[in-house]
């Protein structure tokens, strides 16, 4: 099953996908977390943050995600993955893909603020800091329509969050056989 995390810079995907892989690790349920910040530092350096870069480094992803799950390893993908037509393109293309939005309001964002992007998108226009590319202030995050899961980090906490997509994954794994024989201690 790969679980494609997508949602706005600060939402929590990473420390979701973190606290999602040590409660399932709990029930000796397999998992890797492909963080997309991670994989550019280090893999992916030669793309950018055009529409079309954006594209190939989540088709990247999937590609490696793919690779994880056909061994039965839970992968989750935590990426901005701003754009309808690639998420889409990742269910056709690879079996057992899973949309989780993880949403949060724009005000609690702009709060925490954990990496100073969103201070950067938001000065004038004409500054030499300003960022003109940051995706849900002044580049596009098509919010997907129907998510498998939908997750808002502003009003639950991160507990409740964990807990929602644990019980997502163990109720998925039940209803797909997927490879229950291979986990020990699988509980609801």
């Amino acid at each position: 099953m790969i679980l494609l995390f997508c949602g706005l810079s600060g939402a929590g995907k990473s420390t979701l996908a973190t606290h999602v892989k040590t409660k399932l690790g709990r029930s000796d349920v397999p998992v890797e977390i492909m963080d997309a910040d991670e994989y550019r530092q280090k893999l992916f350096k030669d793309l950018g943050y055009t529409r079309e870069d954006r594209n190939e480094n989540i088709r990247r992803l999937g590609f490696i995600a793919n690779k994880f799950s056909s061994q039965n390893i839970i992968t989750i993908v935590s990426a901005i993955n701003p754009y309808d037509d690639t998420r889409k393109e990742l269910i056709g293309t690879y079996p057992n893909v899973k949309v989780v939005h993880v949403d949060c309001n724009l005000d609690v964002l702009i709060r925490r603020d954990t990496k100073g992007l969103y201070k950067k998108a938001l000065l004038p226009n004409g500054h030499p800091d300003k960022i003109s590319n940051l995706t849900g202030i002044n580049d596009p995050f098509e919010t997907p329509e129907n998510p498998d899961l939908y997750i808002n980090t502003s009003r639950q906490t991160i507990g409740q969050c964990v807990d929602e997509v644990y019980a997502f994954v163990m109720q998925n794994i039940i209803k797909e056989n997927y490879a229950v024989n291979s986990f020990v201690n699988v509980a609801v």
